[in-house]
């Protein structure tokens, strides 16, 4: 079985013939504006203190996974441009190699603070260490994540490919930040 934050890695196995089909999709990811305690950044769901952070230099060092492989940090880059300030907060940026990459550097203050995953900004540990808020799902193209099962997945596997399918697992999903359209979390 193989899960991915990006569907599109799924399409390309499947494509290969290396899957028993195209997958399901099993979450559309959230991202997050997050300001560690601190931090001079308050988070806002228009970014309007972003903005302003930029313009009077509070903002020295904001946090993003690296657009280039991390979907995450895509959707981002997505959000950032949408408001008009991706030319603005680029020369300040600290690219993780990841989003938990990410969630650290926006969370141990060595940024004022960056955007990342919903799920990991509602984990307890994260969530101590600052604010955030939940930046529009508009702003930025939807992150579709799927799952599949290999061609040669053992029981085990399709048996948990078909739990997480049900309405069981998919209110565990919801309490930690994975939702499908429509899902309220």
């Amino acid at each position: 079985m193989f899960l991915s934050a990006d569907e599109g890695f799924v399409f390309k196995l499947a494509d290969a013939g290396k899957t028993i089909d195209r997958g399901t999709l099993y979450s559309e990811g959230r991202i997050v504006l997050f300001a560690p305690h601190g931090s001079p950044l308050t988070p806002d769901a228009r970014f309007e203190d972003l903005k302003a952070a930029l313009k009077d230099g509070r903002l020295q060092k904001f946090a993003i996974a690296n657009p280039e492989h991390a979907p995450y940090g895509r959707a981002a880059e997505q959000a950032l441009e949408s408001q008009g300030l991706w030319e603005d907060v680029k020369p300040k940026l600290v690219l993780g190699e990841n989003v938990a990459q990410t969630a650290q550097f926006a969370t141990s203050g060595s940024t004022q603070g960056g955007i990342f995953a919903y799920l990991l900004a509602l984990s307890p540990e994260v969530a101590k260490l600052g604010s955030f808020v939940l930046i529009p799902a508009d702003w930025h193209r939807p992150l579709r994540q799927r799952m599949v099962l290999m061609k040669n997945a053992g029981e085990a596997a399709k048996a948990f490919y078909a739990y997480v399918q049900t309405p069981a697992a998919r209110a565990i999903f919801r309490k930690f930040g994975f939702v499908l359209s429509g899902e309220v979390k």
